[in-house]
């Protein structure tokens, strides 16, 4: 594995280990400026509606798995193919609402050599 596999692997970690704490900086901290998400459903949106979503779900729980099934490095650019497990539980209640699919991220190398994401297109949808 190089050192940016691995760099880019212990983004995803990150990614997903402050989802579950709640670390909206942490993972804002993980995308460059001009991100782009793209969700089924919905116009593309960026850091800022991002943000905006995630303050709305303060006190949700967490939880998660990823499986990098694809990792690509391009130059300054790679792109990774993700199968993600989410269950998120509201506030005061205790049935989570699961989630689980693919992603496709495109992750761009800045000018300190940190890999950040710069575009995730995301297929998870509801699970049984």
């Amino acid at each position: 594995m190089t050192d940016d596999e691995r760099a880019i692997r212990d983004l995803v970690d990150t990614w997903m280990s402050a989802s579950k704490a709640g670390d909206t900086e942490k993972v804002l901290s993980l995308m460059t400026d001009d991100v782009v998400f793209t969700v089924p459903g919905q116009e593309p949106f960026g850091k800022a509606a991002f943000a905006a979503a995630s303050a709305a779900q303060q006190g949700m729980q967490i939880e998660g798995t990823s499986d990098i099934v694809e990792l690509q490095v391009l130059g300054e650019w790679a792109f990774i193919r993700n199968y993600i497990e989410i269950a998120v539980t509201p506030p005061g209640t205790t049935q989570a609402v699961r989630r689980a699919g693919y992603t496709l991220t495109l992750l761009r190398k800045d000018a300190n050599g940190r890999w950040l994401l710069a575009r995730d297109a995301n297929l998870v949808t509801a699970k049984a």
